[in-house]
């Protein structure tokens, strides 16, 4: 297959235009943050600050500004002819010779992004930049269009499975919220009258702890030491934590078992505070963390439930620091709804189905995801 230094792609000569000299007049801005939402921002020559490239239609954009990387975009037809900007942020890819949906894949690719990787320099980490000039040199393969037509159609088909079950995941945050609501009501204004109650009387609360790192040997493979990072969003179990306890540290750390709710109560943001995840194994863990030990008549499926649909309230409490911080007092004390045992089981019932149906997502997440990242390094090794 014919390789082709990409400096054989890009744009020659990308006219730029200053937009405030047109303050009224509406454009279509291709930026670097409208990449995310799938479509360009459409505003007026007033509102964007400065000067923008040119482009037009089947234009490919590569993103050459860390941490925006690994973003390639296709610009679309105007749908009213509206003048189309792009940020200087983007390296602009424009010739007959290459299909556009199949550059974008190509820019993409693993083997691509190793290689642009190197051509990237620049003071702090903000400010890290491809250069052109080594992006130039990057060759890829580059067989006819026809043929290029044909590969990007099959990436195309791969990769709309891939999204529509990461989009089928996303959902299912919905769901878990929307069928909470359904049930109880919003925890807020308790609109079915529910009991309620303080957290610290759902079970016992602890604050995990962190064994001296200066004595090695509290460090093992006897159970695992859970930090902030393995309750993440949208899992609802821990993840396996990257460091564990020996014998000697568990008798030092805070543990607590399977059926308890772990709680971020320490993070740099306070949009991390009040992330819940349930445990299915003993662990111990961090004193970036609370954790509740349900008492016999709570639910631990419906505790996570409502801490889930509730995050707000325990991000209430939080300092209002940079780093974000819910002490044990105050989390104790924060006051949920505590229907009746029954209502409580019926929906922890519902929500061992539903996580069945949510795990069966994300293993088909990851098989689509397989499959396109096979079919990706096939189709640029010629083998597709």
């Amino acid at each position: 297959m014919r390789m082709v230094p990409l400096g054989d792609l890009m744009a020659s000569r990308v006219p730029s235009l200053d937009p405030s000299k047109y303050p009224k007049e509406v454009f279509e801005l291709w930026s670097i943050p409208a990449f995310d939402t799938g479509q360009p921002e459409i505003t007026e020559g007033a509102n964007i600050g400065s000067s923008k490239k040119c482009v037009e239609p089947n234009d490919v954009l590569l993103s050459r500004i860390v941490p925006h990387i690994r973003r390639a975009w296709v610009v679309s037809k105007s749908q009213n002819e509206m003048r189309q900007l792009a940020s200087s942020e983007w390296i602009v890819f424009r010739d007959e010779s290459f299909y556009p949906d199949y550059l974008r894949h190509a820019l993409t690719s693993d083997s691509f992004h190793s290689r642009f990787m190197q051509t990237v320099a620049g003071v702090g980490g903000s400010l890290l930049r491809a250069r052109p000039d080594g992006v130039k040199k990057i060759k890829i393969p580059l067989p006819p269009l026809e043929e290029q037509r044909r590969i990007a159609a099959i990436l195309d088909k791969a990769d709309g499975v891939r999204r529509k079950r990461k989009e089928a995941i996303r959902l299912t945050e919905e769901l878990l919220k929307s069928t909470f609501l359904e049930m109880f009501g919003d925890p807020v204004t308790n609109p079915k009258g529910w009991e309620i109650a303080k957290l610290g009387d759902f079970g016992k609360i602890l604050t995990g702890n962190t064994p001296p790192r200066s004595v090695s040997e509290n460090y093992g493979d006897e159970i695992e030491w859970i930090k902030s990072d393995n309750i993440t969003t949208p899992e609802h179990f821990l993840t396996e934590a990257e460091e564990k306890l020996s014998a000697k540290g568990k008798k030092i750390a805070r543990t607590v078992p399977n059926g308890s709710v772990l709680v971020t109560c320490i993070a740099g943001s306070r949009s991390s505070i009040g992330r819940a995840a349930l445990t299915d194994r003993e662990v111990a863990f961090n004193q970036q963390i609370n954790a509740v030990v349900p008492n016999s008549d709570v639910d631990p499926y419906f505790l996570y439930g409502q801490l889930f649909v509730a995050q707000h309230l325990v991000q209430a409490q939080s300092t209002d620091s940079m780093k974000g911080m819910v002490n044990k007092s105050k989390f104790s004390s924060i006051e949920f709804i505590k229907p009746p045992s029954q209502k409580q089981q019926k929906f922890g019932k519902w929500f061992l189905g539903f996580h069945r149906y949510y795990m069966n997502l994300i293993s088909g997440e990851e098989q689509s995801e397989n499959l396109f990242n096979s079919l990706l390094q096939r189709a640029f090794r010629g083998e597709l």
